[in-house]
């Protein structure tokens, strides 16, 4: 838990030193006198701040109104169980002191996203859920939702506020010093501070990502580092290389980002992607995803990756080698002649380092383990083609004489199908597994009650699971879990190899 806490705080830390020196570096522009810079430098701060503040009050008013539990009747005046009586007897007292109530969380909530907190508060607020997670263990798993439920939107909309900022941001303060062909302080802290918020925001975002699904491993703080350092390299690779070229091509640079950017869209658009709620929220997705991809990988879609990490890290390759020896060729060579030449090193010298990272993350820390190649009969193989299997530590509660409530009879389609794949020898599929050690596959997983099960597909990594993208979803499960305090879990319906697999359990 502290490493959790630990991680959080360094999260703060990086985004108050990258918005703290972009502001303080523009404010140093004002009093030179370089208004130009100074308009672009507040820019690319305000406006993306402007952006994501609105985004993330939006998502308070759709959690707090519309559906939420105090709209439900009889629930704001019981109480969540895991605040205890105190809790109930506060807001019960009278209508007026729960008028008051609501009235100081939109106060509150106003002011903190008017001052341009949001994403501090969520930390914050993270950080406090963490820790009653650890301290209340009577009601660990209900704080422990809501606190992964509070970290996913920090983590999106930190996403969305490093590339809308700090990227241009770091491509702008390194143009202008090549323009000057001078390097201070203050614009290379302010450079250094925003290339670490990119990288940072990265590791952290995948890293969550795979702790908010029990079907995946957790990511290691190991693979989030290394990670962080990968991601480091090639953004750092990336913008020198369109900073210099941007010094002295300032059109043709404006041209080459909109041009990579539709191709990178349209790429992700054909290949398919599945994590928002509608095609037009998808499609919307995509384009920002493509902001991304002018930048550095973002894996969108399940698979294998390794052809399509190939295939975009060859044509970032050959774009930064077109970018720089063009800038090369074309700069005045009074002026640059000190730096070329390191110039050229530092940018595939930092791509090589950060491709040796990647490797080493894949061939090392991957939360799957040491990359190795399962193999399985042909038979199984044509089976389980396409469709997603549970965790091999998924347990099965065998059926207990006597007991009722949670078991499922199992149908005669299912029994026919165990009968016919224990013929042919393949693998067990259907076979009820006892709970075992934790695998590369996934987590073990103790249902110790009922679950709420939604009747829908599960998304498939690196999507999202729909609860935490669709805020209409994520306030009905909070009703559910409020009302049924014994609910330990949420299943979606999935293929119906998996709905099969599934046996042993209660839904409401």
């Amino acid at each position: 838990p502290w490493l959790d806490c630990l991680w959080i705080v360094l999260a703060l830390l990086v985004f108050f030193g990258d918005v703290g020196t972009d502001l303080w570096l523009a404010l140093d522009y004002y009093r030179k006198g370089d208004y130009g810079y100074f308009g672009l430098t507040l820019f690319f701060v305000l406006v993306p701040s402007l952006l994501v503040q609105s985004l993330s009050f939006r998502w308070f008013v759709q959690d707090y109104t519309g559906g939420g539990l105090g709209a439900v009747e009889g629930l704001s005046s019981r109480g969540p169980p895991m605040m205890g009586a105190a809790y109930g007897a506060a807001v019960s007292a009278t209508p007026g002191a729960q008028r008051l109530c609501r009235l100081s969380v939109w106060i509150w909530q106003s002011v903190i996203h008017l001052l341009q907190m949001g994403q501090v508060w969520r930390y914050i607020r993270t950080m406090y859920l963490g820790i009653q997670s650890q301290r209340r263990k009577e009601h660990q798993r209900r704080f422990y939702w809501a606190m992964m439920y509070e970290y996913a939107d920090v983590n999106m909309l930190r996403l969305l506020e490093t590339f809308l900022e700090s990227a241009p941001q770091l491509v702008l303060q390194l143009c202008i010093m090549i323009q000057k062909n001078s390097a201070e302080t203050l614009p290379c802290v302010s450079s250094a501070t925003s290339l670490m918020s990119l990288a940072w925001v990265l590791a952290s975002y995948h890293k969550l990502l795979r702790d908010s699904r029990d079907d995946k491993k957790s990511m290691s703080y190991r693979g989030a580092v290394i990670q962080l350092f990968w991601r480091l390299f090639t953004i750092s690779s990336r913008v020198i290389s369109f900073a210099l070229f941007a010094s002295i091509f300032q059109l043709y640079f404006g041209i080459f980002v909109v041009v990579h950017w539709c191709a990178m869209a349209f790429w992700i658009i054909h290949g398919g992607t599945d994590f928002c709620m509608s095609k037009w929220e998808e499609i919307l997705f995509n384009m920002v995803v493509g902001i991304v991809y002018i930048f550095c990988w973002f894996n969108v879609k399940e698979g294998r990756t390794r052809y399509r990490m190939f295939a975009y890290y060859t044509i970032v390759l050959t774009e930064n080698a077109a970018l720089t020896f063009l800038w090369y060729f074309y700069r005045d060579p009074e002026t640059t002649d000190s730096y070329a030449v390191p110039a050229l090193c530092c940018v595939f010298i930092s791509f090589v380092a950060g491709i040796a990272l990647m490797l080493l993350y894949y061939g090392v820390l991957h939360p799957m383990g040491p990359r190795a190649k399962i193999l399985a009969s042909s038979c199984c193989a044509e089976l389980l083609w396409g469709i997603p299997l549970p965790p091999d530590v998924e347990p099965m509660a065998p059926q207990i004489p006597g007991y009722r409530g949670t078991q499922v009879t199992p149908t005669r389609a299912v029994t026919e199908q165990q009968e016919d794949l224990t013929a042919d020898t393949c693998l067990p599929v259907f076979q009820v597994r006892p709970v075992g050690p934790p695998t590369p596959l996934g987590r073990p997983y103790l249902p110790e009650g009922p679950l709420i099960k939604i009747d829908m597909p599960r998304k498939r990594y690196p999507a999202w699971d729909a609860h935490f993208v669709d805020r209409r979803l994520r306030r009905t499960i909070n009703i559910l879990q409020y009302i049924t305090p014994t609910a330990v879990g949420i299943r979606y319906r999935d293929g119906p190899l998996l709905y099969e697999l599934l046996q042993y359990e209660s839904s409401l």
